[in-house]
């Protein structure tokens, strides 16, 4: 980095700079609180989604030895995706799909020819994906605060480490080196009226 100019005009901007930097560094804090609960939320959501997951797992792991041949065909024309409903939700200025609801295509096979178990397999199976789908919005949600988390925190470091301490050292150096100027120009002024007088006397 460059010395800092020891002039008045650098001090006056080096002042309007450390204003700034104050000014907009809690702001930050702020931010960056708000994201760390955000992403101790999201990470605690998580843990029940994924507990959700494993029981709803353990429900369709029970139908599992029950399907034929034909009757997983069945099932995988029963479980098709159709569309996935989400919403924009903007958390602590990061814009985040947050899940609304999951949409079946509709069913290709006869309640007739199934057996009677099959249904709720099917329904099993359907909350399952579900879950799954919740689960992987917030993944990518909890990756996306953490990954705005990582960057605001490296800004407060910024500030509160390098850029405030050196425009607050920027400051002080030129305020030593101007008012080391000005006694110096004190001093410079006194002796000069020193010999004027002497030389005044002299004359006379």
């Amino acid at each position: 980095m460059a010395d800092v100019k020891l002039t008045k005009t650098e001090l006056r901007v080096q002042q309007v700079k450390l204003n700034r930097l104050q000014k907009y560094l809690p702001t930050l804090q702020l931010k960056k609180a708000m994201l760390q609960v955000e992403v101790v939320q999201a990470s605690t959501e998580l843990e029940i989604m994924l507990e959700e997951f494993a029981t709803a797992e353990e429900k369709v792991a029970k139908y599992a030895a029950l399907f034929t041949d034909r009757g997983v065909s069945d099932l995988f024309s029963a479980i098709k995706i159709s569309r996935i409903e989400t919403l924009h939700e903007n958390i602590a200025g990061v814009d985040i799909l947050v899940f609304q609801n999951l949409v079946f295509e509709p069913a290709q096979y006869s309640l007739f020819d199934t057996a009677p178990w099959f249904e709720s397999a099917i329904r099993g199976v359907k909350e399952l994906i579900t879950i799954r789908e919740k689960i992987r919005l917030i993944e990518e949600k909890k990756e996306a605060l953490e990954k705005e988390l990582r960057e605001v925190s490296i800004r407060v470091n910024l500030f509160e480490k390098i850029l405030i301490p050196r425009s607050q050292s920027n400051i002080k150096k030129i305020k030593i080196f101007l008012g080391d100027q000005q006694l110096a120009a004190v001093s410079q002024s006194k002796v000069a009226k020193k010999k004027i007088l002497l030389r005044s006397k002299e004359k006379k």
